[in-house]
């Protein structure tokens, strides 16, 4: 077991280069950026359609007026990701670009639009046809997001432009600067959507479905499920991100199958899509990658060692709301050889048995999008539109992962007692504790006189706010005149300058060169920490101001 955990460990330095990736980033950051849509458009589905279930049916008018909110949402969900996708990858693109020579980010967003509509977008008979504007174009928008950003920069690197004389406006000479790479993108995706479309038949976007369509279903297989959510314990078992890593690369099928399992139960027939992001965020990972809730639960009410039962008490909330990395840096779940293997396999095992009952039993699978921090058994049953099997598969769940992690647990709870009662003493104990038990991180710092803004990151907002409510709360208290916010990695490029300190969760720790130079450039001072001295400034908040306040003082 030693052994695999070193060969697991050994393997990081990869996996951080996989996780530092920009084309997996810009498709995560474009994601994220398109989630308030998605969640929107959901709201006025469920509304459409649960009251179906308990045989009530809206009036003709009212039901197309919520599906008309849902198809100019979630219906143009390509047009909008287009344009995420090819914003966040330009970002990451002028990282690398001299500062007086940079891609005009706003130009490649719209040009991207234009460009996806040539290449996957069909005219009809009065119009144009929006089949391919949601989730079907997302493929299309991918290819198109990743290269409209390295046209542009092949014009502006070599300073390929049309040049004004000195006296021109900034904001009109930059018009002129963006004609060339605008109009050879435009061209470029011109011409070969005629081009394809005369030697194919089809439409391109149409084509690179049927192309892609036998890995949607090997994904969606018995196989391809236990990589991929296999993949994501894997990972966050060395300490990185799992989900920031696999989910861009399977965004377009979890979009694609919800939308495909809508519009399957609209019709009267049985939806089968078990890869969704439901799926992940409701079976998969109950309580957080790793299907920690159940483990946590023991933690705080029958753990014997006093390191678990502390850990599993103070992160038993965030982690019913699946967010789990209290415990994860607190048990500590990382690393830990005594807790790989239910880690690992019941994630897997959760999404085998959702399955069985969606293609055995006659489930449907998951219609319906909430967001990630609904607790995991609620998640289940409404994302299923209150499917009968749900409310026994959500128990079953629970008791299957209680089960998977408690011979496992009992080891490692008895290890520890075994620890305690020889006088060790734990780091994760001391870190992990509540407030009143932990160990000073640093020393009190001078309160600053003019105010201080900090920000905290991590891969979606949820783990970095615990540590930017503990350092306002700890501000509140002394009265000291500092801010704290949390925002997910990506959304703080434009904004960083608003900021005194950014602090990078442990999760993300792979990005923190990237973050360092931004920050280095603007004069900006970043940090990152460990996981289990997060955990230990997340519980106290005095601590975490002055952890804060040391940082900008240096």
């Amino acid at each position: 077991m030693e052994k695999l955990i070193k060969m697991v460990e050994t393997m990081k330095p990869l996996f951080e280069k996989v996780s530092n990736n920009i084309y997996l980033r810009a498709i995560r950051d474009g994601f994220v950026s398109c989630i308030p849509v998605i969640l929107f458009s959901s709201l006025f589905i469920l509304v459409a359609c649960v009251p179906e279930i308990f045989d009530y049916k809206w009036p003709e008018k009212i039901s197309t007026v919520l599906w008309q909110a849902y198809n100019y949402s979630m219906g143009m969900l390509g047009i909008l990701m287009v344009a995420t996708i090819a914003k966040s990858l330009t970002d990451s693109i002028n990282t690398k670009m001299p500062k007086l020579r940079q891609i005009n980010d706003v130009s490649v967003m719209i040009v991207s639009i234009i460009c996806l509509l040539l290449l996957a977008v069909a005219p009809v008979e009065g119009g144009i046809s929006t089949e391919f504007m949601g989730t079907k174009g997302l493929l299309s928008a991918f290819v198109v997001a990743f290269t409209v950003p390295n046209i542009y920069k092949f014009f502006v690197k070599r300073n390929i432009t049309i040049k004004l004389p000195d006296e021109v406006p900034h904001y009109i000479a930059q018009t002129f600067a963006d004609l060339i790479p605008l109009s050879v993108a435009v061209m470029v995706y011109w011409v070969f959507g005629i081009v394809f479309k005369e030697a194919t038949g089809m439409m391109f976007g149409a084509w690179i479905l049927e192309v892609f369509k036998p890995l949607f279903v090997a994904a969606d297989g018995y196989i391809g499920l236990a990589i991929i959510y296999g993949a994501m314990a894997m990972f966050w078992f060395v300490g990185i991100h799992g989900p920031s890593i696999v989910e861009p690369a399977v965004t377009a099928i979890y979009i694609a199958n919800i939308e495909a399992n809508l519009q399957i139960v609209s019709a009267g027939g049985h939806a089968t899509n078990i890869l969704t992001h439901p799926t992940s965020y409701f079976v998969a990972t109950l309580g957080g990658t790793g299907a920690t809730l159940m483990f946590c639960a023991m933690c705080a009410f029958i753990a014997k060692s006093k390191q678990l039962r502390a850990v599993g008490r103070a992160s038993i909330v965030p982690v019913t709301f699946a967010v789990n990395e209290p415990i994860i840096f607190g048990a500590p779940i990382v690393l830990n050889p005594v807790l790989f293997f239910p880690f690992v396999l019941t994630p897997i095992l959760n999404v085998w048995v959702f399955k069985f009952f969606v293609d055995n039993l006659g489930m449907n699978a998951f219609t319906y999008i909430l967001p990630w921090t609904t607790p995991a058994p609620i998640g289940l049953i409404v994302g299923t539109g209150f499917a009968q099997l749900a409310f026994i598969l959500a128990p079953l769940l629970l008791v299957m992962d209680a089960v998977m992690y408690y011979p496992f647990f009992r080891v490692y709870d008895a290890q520890l007692v075994e620890r305690e009662k020889a006088g060790v003493t734990d780091e994760a104990v001391e870190e992990a504790a509540p407030a009143e038990e932990a160990a000073p991180v640093v020393a009190a710092a001078e309160v600053p006189e003019d105010e201080k803004r900090v920000l905290v990151l991590c891969a979606s907002g949820a783990t970095s706010s615990m540590l930017a409510k503990a350092i306002t709360k700890g501000a509140e208290q002394r009265h000291a005149p500092v801010e704290s916010i949390a925002m997910a990695y990506g959304q703080h490029k434009d904004i960083i300058t608003d900021f005194d300190l950014i602090v990078l969760a442990p999760q993300m720790a792979s990005m923190y060169d990237e973050l360092k130079n931004d920050c280095e450039a603007k004069g900006v001072k970043s940090a990152t920490t460990s996981g289990r001295e997060y955990v230990g400034l997340t519980r106290d908040p005095d601590k975490a101001l002055d952890f804060a306040l040391a940082l900008m003082a240096h």
